[in-house]
């Protein structure tokens, strides 16, 4: 991290930048679409699914919306950039800006049906034929044998007595807090710092372990890394960076030895749910799909359906496969992923991040993920598997 007396000759060279960069670092932090897109009425919703024998489709109510979504974009749009003279940075502050306006065109469109599924795909996309056939590819897979390390038994609070004793290998604080309004099992609050636990839940040992490489040790690593950065948008997310975290996160898990074959399917189920949308399936049909056709069990099925139906058809789901993809090549290519830790960046931020580190925008990380230090994966057939996705 910067001194402060480092921190002001910065601002005094690029005084426009850091103006707009707080600017925005303001705006941002009132979009946080997860804690938005999340239904409120999970449980009663899945109970009254399983009750119709999952015909009746749920009829998800969302947290309101604190901001004024207008307003909101005419100020991201009043950012004076024409006098960042730097052709790079401009470029990069425009790709934001245009980013964080599609966000907020998509919380401003949480529960209306395809309007909001097209502001999603205008954020997250949607799965390409290559990344169905991956999908494909994984689940030809036979299932194998499960061992008492997934079964769930561990409740939310010996969960939480796990992330603390795992985060105390890291130098940042670790805000623990509980919530039955999430889709996940656990996630990372970006804005708030925090790791926030599903009340309603139980974990396996082998879910507690994924879970703390994937969301403590990549998720709050490149959380505290961007906070680090000169430039708040480091730690406010860059465009597109999802795919690349999401990626660098599983690919966490299969370091650190707690990626499994089931895990992997998941991701794959993931890709199928999020494909569905665009075949303009109904919550019940991708349930169907998942469940009926493919025989996951139906309290796993419809975990995968409702995060792809929530708001109206949420594609980022899809993001996790490709982005493992990707992260995986780049690591039997011997390439270095400190610079994917920087803060919450895209592999195709890299060329921008190394000419903003030649300015002196860019500060090398402090903190490293430690599953990247020796891979545990003992299972062979995951190795095939990452080898062999297309």
């Amino acid at each position: 991290m910067l001194a402060t007396k480092e921190q002001l000759e910065l601002q005094k060279r690029f005084p426009v930048l850091f103006d707009i960069d707080s600017n925005l670092d303001r705006l941002i932090k009132r979009i946080e679409l997860l804690s938005y897109v999340n239904p409120l009425n999970i449980e009663k919703e899945k109970q009254r699914f399983f009750s119709s024998k999952y015909s009746v489709e749920p009829e998800f109510k969302y947290p309101k919306v604190k901001f004024n979504p207008y307003k909101l974009q005419r100020l991201f749009f009043a950012q004076r950039l024409e006098h960042i003279k730097d052709d790079t940075l401009r470029n990069m502050y425009r790709e934001v800006i245009n980013y964080y306006s599609n966000m907020i065109q998509c919380i401003e469109t949480i529960g209306e049906g395809r309007h909001f599924y097209y502001n999603s795909l205008s954020v997250y996309g949607t799965p390409t034929e290559k990344d169905v056939q991956n999908a494909h590819f994984i689940l030809h897979y036979e299932d194998e044998p499960l061992g008492s390390d997934m079964d769930k038994t561990h409740t939310p609070l010996e969960a939480r007595a796990y992330f603390e004793a795992f985060g105390k290998q890291y130098d940042f604080p670790l805000n623990i807090r509980f919530s039955t309004h999430i889709a996940a099992d656990a996630m990372v609050s970006n804005s708030s710092r925090t790791l926030i636990i599903k009340k309603n839940t139980k974990f396996s040992k082998n879910q507690l372990l994924t879970l703390a490489h994937h969301e403590i040790g990549i998720h709050l690593v490149t959380t505290y890394n961007g906070l680090q950065q000169p430039l708040k948008i480091f730690s406010n997310g860059m465009p597109e960076n999802v795919e690349t975290q999401e990626g660098l996160a599983v690919f966490s898990e299969y370091m650190g030895g707690a990626l499994t074959l089931k895990r992997l399917k998941e991701l794959a189920y993931r890709v199928l749910a999020s494909d569905s949308l665009i075949k303009g399936y109904s919550f019940a049909d991708t349930f169907d799909l998942i469940y009926g056709k493919h025989k996951l069990n139906r309290k796993e099925a419809f975990a995968i359906t409702l995060r792809a139906h929530r708001g109206g058809g949420f594609t980022k789901d899809h993001l996790y496969l490709s982005g493992l993809r990707k992260i995986y090549k780049r690591y039997k290519q011997e390439k270095p992923m400190d610079v994917l830790l920087t803060g919450k960046v895209a592999l195709s931020d890299e060329p921008n991040i190394k000419y903003l580190h030649h300015l002196g925008l860019v500060q090398s990380i402090t903190h490293k993920s430690l599953s990247f230090d020796q891979k545990l994966n003992t299972n062979s057939t995951l190795d095939f598997i990452l080898r062999n996705l297309r």
